[in-house]
């Protein structure tokens, strides 16, 4: 996909010029609201323990939001966390970096609200409040750590717009690199759920939100604490079969009382509808891997729907590569070539508690939630 930095490395959410209509529920503190026809700017910054992403947009008078601006890098900021519960020096470094290029875009936009959030790597490390302060004082940026329910809220209002009509509910993970945030979802109003549209437009959908109150809502979230990187840290690096298959039954074994306490594999064994929707580097890389794409391309990607006997035929695939041969695959690169095995543990494991058959990618999460909660507080979208 187009890339807008230089350094910008694996698959971005957003492109320049995309229009994405919201899917949100509860905003955070509301900035102060703006006229439409001065065409304001907002900025959404996700710092994950593997990632570190960026959005710009502004308002579209069709709806929704179209992107100006994006960055994405990754800066392993959680490598080393699970053995020392500390953000390493050369982490932190690596993420100051990408945290100025970020600021030097933000200066370039008259950019009238923003949030920038932290998530696992900065709410587990004994050190986060230093590296924050850091961020602060090096780059002017001020970061905030949310809690898991906020996570899981944003991304949900970030991909909402992907979810089918028809189902009686929705398994929405999102697999990190510090945690998964699972997500059992009701499945709300038929229309607030379409698919996209021709042009780029995503049509609405609402979460929660008080204007469409029978939208797709949390009913019920677990943030586990294994994601991409804590998986291969904790189990030394490429998975081997046996690796491999012990985190499958480490995460089935988290996912168990969740099940019960929704009975999600009792309600497929009976035949009711049920949808799975994944948000993640790990899914969609694996899409654009089973699309055997040239180069990674979001539109090509975003809302695919894949079979769960292609997944497993993938993550056999990628398991029987060597490191060097994923780092040369163009949807992987170096930067994910050890970890998307720790990922595809993890879908697989995910996908074997609950055989919906069927899982729906998106490319798009949390920087769109966010966006989107900061401009309906700032009264510039319905």
């Amino acid at each position: 996909m187009p890339s807008f930095d230089s350094d910008q490395a694996g698959p971005a959410t957003a492109t320049r010029g995309e229009t994405v209509t919201p899917a949100a529920t509860t905003a955070p503190a509301a900035p102060p609201r703006v006229d439409v026809g001065t065409r304001p700017i907002f900025v959404a910054l996700d710092l994950g323990t593997n990632n570190c992403r960026m959005l710009a947009a502004r308002p579209d008078p069709r709806g929704g939001f179209r992107v100006v601006d994006s960055f994405s890098r990754i800066t392993r900021l959680g490598e080393g966390l699970h053995d020392t519960g500390q953000l390493s020096e050369a982490a932190m470094d690596r993420t100051i970096d990408a945290l100025r290029l970020c600021a030097r875009k933000m200066a370039r936009h008259r950019v009238v609200g923003s949030r920038m959030v932290a998530t696992a790597a900065c709410r587990h490390a004994s050190n986060a409040a230093a590296f924050l302060h850091r961020v602060q004082t090096e780059t002017g940026l001020r970061l905030e750590i949310i809690p898991p329910d906020e996570e899981a809220r944003l991304a949900l209002a970030g991909c909402a717009p992907l979810l089918r009509p028809g189902s009686l509910g929705a398994v929405v993970f999102d697999i990190g690199g510090g945690s998964t945030e699972l997500m059992w979802v009701a499945a709300g109003d038929p229309g607030a759920a379409a698919l996209p549209a021709a042009g780029g437009v995503i049509p609405h959908a609402g979460v929660g939100h008080p204007a469409h109150p029978l939208g797709p809502r949390i009913v019920d979230m677990e943030s586990l604490p294994l994601g991409v990187v804590t998986v291969a840290e904790s189990r030394g690096g490429d998975l081997c079969d046996q690796a491999y298959d012990a985190v499958k039954t480490d995460v089935r074994a988290a996912l168990t009382a969740f099940d019960r306490r929704h009975g999600i594999a009792e309600r497929l064994a009976v035949g009711d509808p049920i949808q799975m929707l994944g948000t993640s580097g790990t899914v969609t890389t694996l899409g654009g891997v089973m699309l055997d794409l040239p180069r990674y391309d979001r539109d090509s990607v975003d809302g695919l729907e894949v079979d769960f006997i292609s997944i497993a035929a993938v993550s056999r695939r990628l398991r029987r590569m060597s490191c060097e041969q994923r780092a040369r695959h163009p949807c992987i690169g170096g930067e994910r070539a050890d970890l998307v095995v720790s990922g595809c543990a993890i879908l697989e494991a995910i996908c074997d508690m609950w055989p919906v058959g069927r899982l729906r990618i998106a490319d798009r999460g949390i920087r769109e939630g966010v966006l989107i909660d900061l401009m309906r507080a700032a009264g510039v979208m319905a």
